[in-house]
């Protein structure tokens, strides 16, 4: 039987390569050179599951996302929080005295600021993490570094110069799982999270009165964030994850009252997935 293939943005040992080895170790990790080729491998049936980013801790949301999500006609069936950790890497024979500048993805620059400072070095924004370790690798030069992950630096070659140098130690990427069939986690299984957009009508109110239901019913949600939808300043979607399955009474009851404000039509759940451990860490915070 063929192994079934899970897709992620960027090259060979990005942070994304090893959420994939994390959550799905049995599966062959491919990766895509932008998030609209990785959503269309999984809408096309290339490959079977992706692992796409959704949020950081320090960066904030990845803001593609929002706007592919609502028409690929993919369901979110799992998630994975993966703490972030930043090496600096160089070819063999350099050094912290050799290296003058330190290429990386523009998040990854700006999450290890204090090392970047202290070693005097000119930071070179780069497409992703693990394509700078690859591009530092072929050009064997000992004044270049490159922060990217562990796995990188041993796929390509390199060695670690200093470790774990990010900023924040809180530093958390959020992944959620896509896949092209439907698999809604069932209920009275667990904690589940549900992930659902919409777009509230244009009236006095009416967010005011879409999220009420949730607060009446008690319903706890962790996410909400808004955007344009066609470049108009009038027509905002909104992005939600609230705790709970839509089979539970309170949340089926807010779910009614939500449609009830929408836009008609514009109310569709994208996942109802098992919610994961690392969300007991941010419940105690």
């Amino acid at each position: 039987m063929a192994k079934k293939k899970i897709i992620f943005q960027g090259e060979l040992g990005a942070n994304s390569h090893i959420a994939c080895q994390q959550a799905y170790p049995s599966y062959e990790a491919v990766p895509g050179a932008t998030f609209e080729d990785c959503f269309a491998a999984i809408t096309s049936g290339k490959v079977d599951l992706g692992m796409i980013p959704i949020e950081n801790s320090v960066a904030g949301r990845v803001a593609d996302i929002h706007h592919l999500m609502p028409t690929a006609k993919l369901h979110i069936i799992g998630e994975h929080f993966m703490p972030v950790h930043h090496q600096l890497l160089a070819v063999k024979g350099a050094s912290l005295k050799t290296i003058k500048t330190v290429e990386s993805h523009v998040h990854a620059l700006g999450q290890c600021r204090k090392l970047i400072r202290s070693a005097k070095l000119k930071a070179i924004v780069a497409a992703d993490t693990a394509g700078s370790a690859r591009e530092v690798a072929e050009a064997n030069d000992k004044t270049r570094a490159s922060i990217a992950t562990a796995l990188a630096g041993k796929i390509y070659g390199l060695k670690v110069l200093a470790r774990d140098i990010e900023d924040e130690k809180h530093n958390t990427t959020r992944f959620i799982v896509l896949s092209p069939k439907k698999q809604d986690a069932k209920p009275n299984r667990g904690k589940v999270v549900t992930t659902f957009i919409f777009q509230v009508r244009n009236i006095p109110a009416a967010l005011y009165k879409a999220l009420g239901g949730f607060a009446t019913n008690g319903i706890n949600m962790t996410k909400l964030e808004s955007y344009m939808v066609g470049g108009s300043f009038s027509a905002t979607q909104f992005y939600a994850d609230v705790e709970g399955h839509p089979s539970d009474r309170g949340l089926q009851l807010a779910l009614e009252e939500l449609d009830f404000v929408c836009q008609k039509g514009t109310l569709r759940i994208l996942g109802v997935y098992p919610a994961h451990p690392f969300r007991k860490k941010l419940n105690k915070s």
